[in-house]
C-alpha cells in the first residue's frame, strides 16, 4: 500500500477539483447534466484513482490506477477546450487550469515510471 495523502500529485489534483467546481458554476444552467457533469467528474477521477491505486496491494496495480488518474486527466483538459469553443468560459478563464493540468500529467508520469521501474 502506499500512502496517497504524502503524494504532492494527490494534493494538487484535490485543489484541481476544486477550481474545475469553481468555474462550472458559472456555465448555463442547462448544461447541468452535460458538460459540468462531465467535467466534474473527470476531475474528481483524479485524486480518486490516486488513492484506489494507493489502497492496492502491487506496485503494478498502483501504476494501473495512475494511468487512469491520467486518462482522466487528458479527457478533462479535452473538455475544458469544448467549454471555451462552446463559449461557456474564456481561454483566459481556463489557462491557470490548463496550466496545472499539464503539472500534474508531468508527476503522473514521473510516478508512474518510478513504480515501472520496481516492477
Amino acid at each position: 500500500m502506499h500512502n496517497y495523502k504524502e503524494l504532492n500529485v494527490w494534493k494538487r489534483s484535490i485543489k484541481l477539483c476544486a477550481s474545475v467546481y469553481k468555474l462550472t458554476s458559472t456555465f448555463p444552467n442547462e448544461e447541468r447534466f452535460g458538460l459540468i457533469s462531465q467535467m466534474r467528474r473527470a476531475s474528481v477521477s483524479v485524486p480518486s484513482n490516486i488513492a484506489e491505486g494507493g489502497g492496492r496491494r502491487t506496485n503494478n496495480e498502483f501504476v494501473h490506477f495512475l494511468g487512469v488518474a491520467h486518462g482522466s486527466i487528458c479527457e478533462l483538459e479535452s473538455q475544458l477546450y469544448v467549454s471555451v469553443e462552446l463559449e461557456f468560459s474564456s481561454f483566459e478563464a481556463i489557462e491557470a487550469i490548463t496550466s496545472e493540468l499539464t503539472e500534474i500529467q508531468k508527476m503522473l508520469f514521473a510516478l508512474i515510471q518510478k513504480f515501472e521501474s520496481k516492477s
